[in-house]
């Protein structure tokens, strides 16, 4: 049975924050030494990042709070709210995020009923609440209230497979199935100053978005699907365990991100597609840049650059990834989903013959876990305007405000 991928779309907060806006003013944080100092220089500039969205309207240039939490705008402070305070931010400002993004995952899909969402899969690793997100978005929706859901919770980077898969696999049980996948992360939330250099790399590195797909077996010659998903495989590399990680603190959660992942990632990519690509044996063992497309999760540039290097990829392979991290940063699980959903906007190959394109996807997190995916792109130019008809109709048409300056 062939599962689809029948709309995906993205949703940021509305603060914009300026890569070099916000080097600045972590580097002029007190309480930096003269090494800690180098290295946020070094991080944010090194990061391939240009800009990024938080959901934290408190760091909005213009903001003046009475009692600040996150950013005091007239000493410059970066201050160190509690887990609690950044946890009840997370409830209200991802709240908003995962119903966004899902009404304009249905809003793509104009052949799916609200009453069709036969089940709901939310996903987050940067904040907890009970009702939780999925609860929010029947409610806000007007979902069926018997609707199946299902909240995968602080899997990190790679969640938005798992979630993928399963819901195909509900698909596959159930030909009538269709189910909505929705991934939100406020990762902005646990920023905050530090000598340490994880905690540095991770203010350098990570933002908020979400992103939201209608999956279903269900045919609709009505609304051409945009995606095939064929296969999933789910690797654990024999190093890593400590080398990538997410904790919760007494001052939000901790990122572990130790500089020896790009070397392990590089050491062990080849044996972690394995699995994958020998579910197709046309694909095995064939030069990795023949399969067209490659979704890669940009952890960070270096991550980009090693899978890059050992894989042998094309400049123009690694548009995708590299865009997305340079306009959004790591959103952690909803990032993948930016990388596929900027493929899936690209021209039609000429040489397609109708068949599709494959698409190969990887995301990386704590484990140190690789998980990978096989997709094949449905070219269909009646479906590329309506889609992007449907997508411009949900933008907000607010200019984002610049943040941290």
């Amino acid at each position: 049975m062939t599962v689809y991928l029948r709309s995906l779309e993205t949703a940021v907060p509305p603060t914009v924050l300026v890569q070099t806006e916000a080097r600045d003013v972590f580097a002029a944080q007190p309480g930096l030494t003269r090494l800690g100092t180098r290295l946020v220089g070094t991080c944010f500039d090194s990061a391939a990042i240009d800009t990024r969205y938080t959901a934290v309207a408190e760091l909005t240039k213009n903001h003046r709070a009475d009692n600040p939490l996150f950013f005091d705008a007239g000493t410059g402070l970066v201050l160190s709210p509690s887990t609690k305070v950044r946890n009840d931010i997370f409830a209200t400002e991802a709240t908003k995020l995962f119903i966004e993004a899902a009404q304009k995952a249905l809003d793509a899909s104009p052949g799916t009923n609200l009453l069709d969402i036969t089940h709901l899969v939310t996903v987050s690793c940067t904040g907890f609440f009970n009702p939780g997100p999925d609860y929010k978005i029947v409610r806000a929706l007007g979902l069926n209230p018997a609707v199946q859901r299902y909240h995968l919770g602080f899997m990190g980077c790679y969640a938005a497979f798992p979630a993928l898969r399963a819901a195909k696999s509900f698909c596959e049980a159930d030909p009538d199935a269709v189910v909505l996948v929705v991934c939100a992360e406020l990762c902005s939330l646990h920023v905050r100053t530090s000598n340490d250099p994880d905690t540095i790399m991770g203010s350098a590195l990570f933002a908020d978005g979400a992103a939201a797909a209608i999956v279903t077996a269900r045919e609709d010659p009505e609304q051409p699907a945009l995606m095939q998903l064929d296969h999933f495989e789910t690797v654990l590399t024999p190093v890593g365990e400590e080398s990538m990680a997410w904790n919760i603190g007494d001052e939000g959660f901790e990122m572990v991100l130790g500089n020896y992942v790009p070397h392990i990632i590089d050491d062990h990519i080849i044996g972690a597609l394995e699995p994958l690509l020998s579910r197709e044996g046309s694909l095995l063992g064939l030069p990795y840049r023949d399969i067209r497309h490659w979704a890669i999760h940009p952890g960070g540039r270096s991550i980009l650059d090693k899978v890059q290097s050992r894989l042998d990829l094309t400049d123009e392979q690694l548009v995708p990834a590299r865009e997305t991290l340079r306009n959004f940063g790591n959103m952690s699980s909803a990032t993948v989903l930016f990388v596929l959903r900027h493929i899936l906007d690209q021209a039609p190959a000429e040489a397609d013959d109708g068949g599709g394109e494959r698409i190969c996807s990887m995301a990386f997190g704590p484990g140190l876990t690789v998980e990978t995916a096989l997709f094949t792109k449905l070219t269909s130019p009646a479906r590329d305007e309506s889609t992007q008809a449907a997508r411009d109709a949900a933008s907000p048409s607010a200019q984002p405000e610049s943040a941290l300056a």
